[in-house]
């Protein structure tokens, strides 16, 4: 089971680099846990779409690629270590993410990333511009 949870993983968030957020979403149980520190939680496959949308799409900015430098995975639990590679008005900025993911049939139930807002920061202040 680690296996194929880890491998789901990898599919997920290789879906999120390349901006395919529906077929991201088809990973994600219907009522998923997501907490995106340091931001509020949210719940709901539909939630995090829409939420998310926006930033892999490139509307508002854009998530170019995504290397998963470590995994590892203990029955439903996968834990990650990547570099997100972020761009928008010939800002870039790679950011540092620690991912937990907990998956039930298949699907993840409960994702939290861990990151640092102000590595972030210059992409969300070229947002508000």
């Amino acid at each position: 089971m680690s296996a194929a949870n880890s491998e789901t993983v990898r599919r997920f968030c290789q879906s999120l680099a390349t901006g395919d957020m529906a077929l991201a979403a088809r990973h994600l149980a219907n009522d998923v846990y997501y907490h995106n520190m340091p931001w509020e939680p949210m719940r709901g496959a539909r939630a995090v779409q829409e939420f998310l949308q926006p930033f892999v799409d490139g509307t508002h900015c854009a998530l170019t690629s995504m290397e998963i430098h470590h995994q590892v995975a203990d029955g439903d639990t996968v834990m990650n270590a990547r570099s997100e590679t972020w761009e928008r008005r010939g800002l870039k900025v790679v950011l540092p993410v620690a991912g937990v993911f907990v998956l039930r049939e298949g699907l993840i139930v409960k994702w939290c990333d861990y990151w640092d807002l102000a590595t972030f920061k210059p992409i969300l202040d070229s947002i508000s511009k």
